[in-house]
């Protein structure tokens, strides 16, 4: 476990280093992951409400017996939306009230004559 923790480091060590080491990882990893989520979370939404409506029509359409299995499906669906939306709201809290954007205005750092004009 160690080698494997030392490998790594060794590894990740120059990325930290150099900013433009981190800036590519930004671009070719984390950027294209946030697309994809950004992709999928409506996708789940709709089937966390596929899930509670199949519970729905269950409750309505079965027998007496089976009614409390889907009134679990239809709570679960309901947590589910619950959960989600509220962790969306969240996020969409701190980033309006914090001033967190999807694209950072960072300034790039940059060498800066102190001593005068040079001949």
């Amino acid at each position: 476990m160690k080698k494997v923790l030392i490998v790594g480091a060794a590894f990740l060590l120059p990325f930290a280093a150099g900013a433009q080491g981190i800036t590519q990882i930004g671009n070719t990893i984390i950027k294209p992951l946030g697309n994809i989520v950004g992709l999928l979370i409506p996708i789940v939404f709709a089937l966390a409400l596929l899930y509670f409506f199949w519970g729905l029509a269950q409750y309505i359409l079965s027998e007496e017996h089976d009614k409390d299995k889907a009134k679990k499906r239809m709570l679960w669906g309901i947590i589910a939306l619950f959960v989600m939306s509220a962790v969306w709201g969240l996020v969409r809290f701190i980033q309006t009230n914090l001033g967190v954007t999807d694209t950072p205005n960072v300034p790039v750092p940059g060498i800066t004559n102190t001593t005068g004009p040079t001949f």
